[in-house]
């Protein structure tokens, strides 16, 4: 273990690596002509909230390992001067994982070899203390920290033990038993790296650093520190998750400096138009060059520009795609309606279905009770 670093030597964490290269394929249709991070959630691309809170923590240099529709990333957010940030552009041409992701973008890096360095995943919400995690990377002397946090029903989760000062002792596989769940602890998806840590990551072939890197980091004797941190944290793969995280953006218990608008139970884009009668709670969004009609009702969704809900609509936890129709008196629980939709009046869809870019309901096609 390393000597810890007192105040003079330590070092302020200046600069990330974010992944942004995966296909987002539970996410479809909304990622079919969008990369997951820059589907919009409260009224921005994903991403910038991201990078928005990177840069409330002292951080001004971001690599962005992109590679599904990377040519979308640059043209949006150039060199990251608007945000106060500069911004690097890294594609893979083949999928390399996490860990090769990281290793492909580690030559734009400017940081000496025991600086640190911040990679986070670009799917997770999260409130995070980033400033945190760092003081616990310098104050531990490790070579990899990690954010964790705890979750109630972790059989989904790879699990993460630690010892009584945080320091991981185990990289556990989802468990099947009860036996099995030895700690309620899951990697969270942020890191600080030892820079010189990331440039032992093989190059030129895919690398997941939860199931290859740490396990290796720490069965050769590695520190690998844990901070748990128990605040607001989402992964946001899922349809479901995705509008829940922007409602929650909305509403304020998701926190990012990037909000465009005040917190509350609605967000209106400009150039959107919203029926004075219409009734927009639990942190619906209404995107840019939207409709919503007389006398519709939408709770805790998300409606993508240009998207048109005609009277008497009810929407309920659903997203409505970039200039999809959602017909009068159509309900909507649950529903993903992709771009260009066109879903007729006096339809019923509910939990979970997901209607694809482009499609057509016509008028009561599809109902989960009687017509009458």
């Amino acid at each position: 273990m390393r000597p810890e670093p007192n105040r003079k030597q330590r070092r302020q964490v200046t600069e990330a690596i974010l992944l942004v290269g995966g296909k987002g394929t539970r996410l479809r249709p909304l990622t079919v002509n969008t990369p997951k991070p820059m589907v919009p959630a409260a009224g921005v691309p994903f991403l910038t909230h991201q990078l928005a809170r990177a840069r409330a923590a002292g951080v001004d240099h971001i690599v962005l390992a992109t590679s599904y529709l990377a040519e979308v990333f640059e043209p949006y957010f150039g060199d990251g001067s608007a945000l106060g940030l500069s911004i690097e552009y890294v594609t893979e041409t083949d999928p390399l994982g996490t860990g090769g992701a990281i290793r492909n973008a580690a030559s734009h890096l400017r940081s000496g070899p025991d600086d640190p360095v911040l990679v986070f995943n670009g799917d997770i919400l999260t409130g995070l203390d980033i400033r945190a995690l760092l003081a616990t990377h310098e104050s531990s002397g490790a070579d990899v920290s990690l954010h964790l946090t705890r979750v109630e029903d972790p059989r989904a989760f790879g699990l993460v033990p630690t010892d009584a000062t945080g320091r991981v002792t185990a990289f556990l596989e989802k468990p099947q038993t009860p036996e099995e769940i030895v700690t309620d602890q899951i990697n969270a998806g942020a890191y600080v790296f030892r820079r010189s840590v990331i440039d032992t990551i093989p190059t030129g072939r895919p690398v997941s650093v939860e199931r290859e890197t740490f396990p290796e980091l720490l069965s050769g004797g590695a520190h690998l520190q844990g901070m748990v941190d128990s605040t607001y944290w989402l992964d946001l793969g899922t349809p479901q998750a995705f509008v829940r995280g922007s409602a929650d953006l909305v509403l304020g218990r998701a926190p990012s400096p990037a909000v465009p608008g005040r917190c509350g139970d609605r967000l209106v884009l400009e150039t959107a138009e919203v029926a004075a009668d219409a009734k927009l709670t639990g942190g619906t969004v209404v995107g840019p060059g939207a409709v919503v009609g007389a006398g519709a009702r939408i709770s805790g969704s998300t409606v993508l520009a240009d998207a048109v809900i005609a009277p008497g609509a009810v929407i309920t936890d659903s997203l409505i795609g970039a200039g999809a129709r959602i017909g009068a008196r159509t309900v909507l629980t649950g529903a993903v309606i992709g771009d260009g939709a066109d879903v007729g009046p006096d339809n019923e869809l509910r939990d979970g279905i997901r209607v694809w870019c482009g499609a057509t309901l016509p008028q009561g096609a599809v109902r989960f009770s009687s017509d009458q």
